[in-house]
């Protein structure tokens, strides 16, 4: 995948404007530019490590985005991830390679993957893995193999097998697999997905394009034997003026059960998802829809709009998205990617760059109309301290402090209750066509209101000069209610404002208000805050800097600044240990 940055209008505007900056904001060609001047082979690891994260996944030193290939493997997971060993920007990007025994604890592996043949001289780029019969796993991945990053689906296969850990990966001879015809734009073509076997016992998998704007999944079929490709008579589906998608996802969900399904399913009671990760917008878009296997065509559900605007997996800081089927606990993990919002110097001088959110399991909603996303459960394991607040009422103004547990470094649940909608304030109509964030950029948490805002203010400093605001104002339009839910980056440091990018993240929430109730989870991480509202039905990831809200002079609020009164029925809150990175 190609790294670019982006921005956006937080104000009255249509559509969402996007441009490409670099982390100082100044508009650049979005392309694989190596900045050799900011190489580095000495370790920066202890310049900063103020915001370094205690338990979400990151190397030790250097840049990391995409995860690629994960996998449930004979009790063990496999987490494969697009790393620069030699300094903390994009560059030079091999496959980085750590085993886990829960998802949380991880020990990093020598690469599995790196340039060293003619099918990926230049590059060695995202792909999935594959478990094939007679338990023999099998990665997909995208090389490039010019200067012009053309692009071909290659594969790889453990070198040995009775390795429980799978160190060392063989690229065969044989390579590449897939080569673009002259229908598709050759630098444009990759991530290819987990296969999946259809009912004539063919192989089936995806990869990502784009054609005169029209964003694609290509469709590809092998026959059992997993190495003849042939080009499918028409891509999986498309949609018009989303342009080039990444890192695609095709997927099972079952309408019964919360529990996973292997990506060959195809039985009674199921949708599919197909999740695509949007190059232009830099946000990880999904449908809910059917698979017609005969026709071999996706039909997203009218639910689900196919666009921009549509669905995401998470309205913060997160990308290049990847699934799995985990076998061994019946569930679907989702891992994904947050990139630095910081100066591509501050990066350089800290030494790491990019973080991985906490493994979500996902499942559908009982509504059949989105997904459910929600840390595995094994996170739990790291909560240390407690503290708790029951039936806590917060008029508006007021807030109360969250004391006696580290709170730069905290998982923190809790349930809000009111006991009226009458003050829920009218929603705008000149805002039907924004984006959930600028609605949030325009009515934040330091304007008060009917029905909200009320949350947490995350990573603040004691006065209030710094802090992260994850909150929910609720409107009503017409005879309906509408639940916003906000991450707001604008106030999160200290810092000049022209070199950080400090957007004000937010989504609508699909809930029902009849118990007048919402719930909120934060997983808060030094610089980072991972929310989760009404269970998991909307998600937003931040990354923060904040200057003086850091280790033991953080702060943590819960407050309200609308006129209707909130409860805090229950609030958890637990200082988090360091996940071992060994």
């Amino acid at each position: 995948m190609e790294i670019l940055r982006k921005c956006s209008s937080l104000w009255a505007l249509p559509i969402l404007l996007l441009c490409f900056f670099n982390n100082n904001g100044v508009f650049v060609d979005a392309s694989h530019k190596v900045y050799m001047h900011l190489q580095s082979t000495t370790s920066h690891v202890d310049a900063n490590k103020v915001h370094r994260t205690g338990y979400h996944f990151q190397p030790p030193k250097n840049w990391i985005n995409d995860p690629n290939g994960p996998m449930y493997y004979n009790g063990v997971y496999h987490l494969f991830y697009q790393y620069n060993p030699k300094g903390a920007i994009w560059g030079n990007i091999i496959w980085a390679h750590s085993v886990s025994k829960d998802l949380i604890n991880w020990i990093p592996l020598e690469p599995a993957i790196y340039p060293s043949k003619v099918f990926d001289k230049y590059g060695t780029w995202s792909g999935s893995a594959t478990i094939l019969p007679g338990n023999k796993p099998v990665i997909l991945y995208t090389g490039i193999v010019d200067a012009n990053k053309t692009q071909v689906q290659n594969y790889a296969i453990p070198a040995n097998m009775s390795d429980p850990y799978l160190r060392k990966w063989i690229k065969p001879d044989n390579n590449p697999l897939i080569v673009a015809d002259k229908t598709i734009n050759k630098s444009q073509f990759r991530d290819p997905t987990t296969a999946w076997m259809g009912k004539d016992g063919n192989w089936r998998i995806l990869v990502g394009s784009v054609r005169n704007h029209r964003g694609k999944v290509i469709m590809y079929k092998s026959n059992k034997e997993f190495m003849k490709w042939t080009k499918a008579k028409h891509p999986l589906h498309s949609a018009p003026g989303t342009g080039n998608w990444e890192c695609p996802d095709f997927f099972p969900v079952s309408l019964k059960s919360k529990d996973g399904l292997d990506t060959s399913y195809n039985g009674k009671d199921i949708k599919h998802v197909l999740k695509v990760s949007f190059d232009v917008t830099r946000f990880d878009h999904y449908t809910i829809g059917t698979y017609d296997t005969k026709k071999d065509k996706y039909f997203p559900d009218n639910t689900s709009i196919d666009g921009w605007k549509g669905l995401r997996l998470d309205y913060g800081n997160y990308y290049a998205s990847k699934t799995f089927f985990d076998s061994g606990k019946n569930r679907r993990i989702l891992l994904g990617w947050a990139n630095e919002s910081d100066t591509v110097d501050n990066d350089v001088r800290k030494g790491w760059a990019g973080v991985h959110p906490i493994p979500r399991k996902i499942w559908l909603d009982s509504s059949g109309k989105q997904l459910v996303q929600w840390p595995v459960q094994e996170l739990e394991t790291l909560r240390k301290k407690k503290v708790q607040l029951n039936n806590q009422k917060l008029n508006k103004g007021e807030k109360v402090e969250i004391k006696g547990i580290t709170v730069a470094q905290a998982d923190v649940e809790v349930i809000f209750s009111f006991t009226s909608l009458d003050k829920a304030e009218p929603f705008d109509p000149s805002w039907a066509d924004l984006y959930a964030q600028d609605v949030c950029a325009i009515k934040g948490s330091t304007v008060q209101g009917g029905l909200g805002p009320f949350g947490l203010l995350t990573l603040a400093s004691k006065n209030l000069e710094e802090y992260t605001p994850v909150f929910f104002r609720i409107f009503k339009a017409h005879d309906k209610y509408k639940v916003l839910m906000c991450s707001d980056a604008s106030r999160s440091s200290l810092k000049n404002e022209t070199t950080m990018y400090k957007p004000s993240f937010a989504g609508y929430v699909d809930v029902d208000l009849a118990d007048k109730k919402l719930s909120l989870r934060s997983l808060i991480d030094n610089s980072v805050v991972e929310s989760f509202g009404a269970g998991g039905k909307t998600c937003i990831t931040s990354r923060v800097y904040p200057t003086l809200a850091i280790f033991d002079k953080a702060h943590l609020f819960a407050f309200n600044n609308g006129a209707e009164t909130i409860t805090i029925e229950t609030l958890n809150a637990w200082s988090m240990a360091n996940a071992k990175l060994h």
